[in-house]
């Protein structure tokens, strides 16, 4: 690794500072870098940036020297914000220095908690695509275990509006699991993916959809089970326009029907009493429709909940499709 240049502090014009471009923070939230602007303004900045030293040659001839931000983003905008001409930094020399520019702003946003879980994903597959690091050698860097590497890698298995939904904080990492466990029925996946949104689910909700999916997945390729009850099952859902599971036990057994509103209750209801088939499309239209209206929601006072325990969201294996017993 390399060394700070004599380890000591340097301050330099924030204007020869460039950006990191292997910073893995995309978004930086406004009212924060105002506040820590505030107080950079009042106590100054207290931790200095890690910057690297570049010569170059302008065009009459002399050389010029540039500095490429290693760690410290956050202060760097802040500072500029308030205004400040010059900031302290520690200068880093060496030759890995692309790697080291890469792996540094991870361990610091890491460090901090900044770095929502898509971008930590995606900070992770370039620390394996591009230097060739196996998930083992990535956690000793991050201080995390090996599975909490291979986990959230996972999460780039899902399609982009969903890795956009998680990383704009409207769902819940949590939410992954069970969209991950359906990415062999994508048209599945959009619908679970739909409910979440529009209806808010829970993870528990959501996790009990997947599972109630996954486990008619299984039945169906089992169908030494009970084909006669798989078949009304389908007729069900063909006749009241929703997912429908039929449990069976020993003596009877139980319908569980899904809804989407109290209205769509009320409709169901009349279905059942009137014997009229509803539209199959019809809860893809309450989906789009709501779509529209939550538009005008603010998106916090609407976000689904995670209602796991603390223990359950610290689970290393929190995206394992082997764990996620149905």
């Amino acid at each position: 690794m390399s060394q700070f240049y004599n380890d000591s502090i340097f301050w330099i014009e924030v204007e020869k500072i460039e950006p990191n471009p292997f910073q893995p923070r995309r978004e930086f939230s406004e009212p924060e870098l105002q506040s820590l602007a505030d107080s950079i303004r009042q106590y100054g900045v207290l931790q200095a940036l890690v910057v690297t030293r570049k010569e170059f040659q302008k065009e009459d001839g002399g050389l010029g020297v540039k500095y490429e931000l290693i760690a410290g983003e956050r202060r760097l905008r802040a500072s500029r914000l308030a205004g400040l001409s010059q900031v302290p930094v520690l200068i880093k020399i060496g030759d890995d220095t692309d790697l080291m520019k890469l792996e540094l702003a991870i361990i610091e946003n890491i460090q901090r908690e900044d770095l929502n879980p898509i971008d930590r994903a995606r900070a992770f597959e370039r620390l394996a695509n591009e230097f060739g690091f196996k998930h083992t050698v990535i956690a000793q860097k991050v201080g995390k275990s090996r599975e909490y590497v291979s986990n959230t890698l996972r999460l780039l298995g899902l399609p982009e509006d969903m890795l956009n939904a998680v990383s704009q904080g409207k769902i819940f990492e949590g939410h992954a699991r069970p969209l991950l466990m359906l990415c062999d029925r994508p048209e599945e996946q959009i619908v679970v993916f739909k409910e979440i949104m529009l209806k808010k689910l829970t993870v528990r909700e959501a996790e009990a959809i997947a599972r109630r999916i996954a486990y008619d997945k299984v039945r169906k390729k089992e169908r030494a089970i009970d084909p006669e009850i798989i078949d009304l099952e389908e007729k069900l859902r063909e006749a009241l326009g929703t997912r429908v599971h039929i449990e069976r036990k020993e003596v009877g057994g139980k319908i569980m029907i899904d809804f989407f509103d109290n209205d769509d209750l009320k409709n169901l209801l009349e279905i059942i009493k009137t014997n009229s088939p509803k539209d199959p499309d019809e809860n893809l239209r309450k989906f789009e429709e709501a779509q529209i209206n939550s538009e005008l929601v603010p998106e916090e006072s609407v976000a689904p909940i995670d209602d796991r325990s603390e223990e359950e969201k610290r689970d290393a294996d929190m995206y394992s499709v082997t764990n996620f017993s149905i």
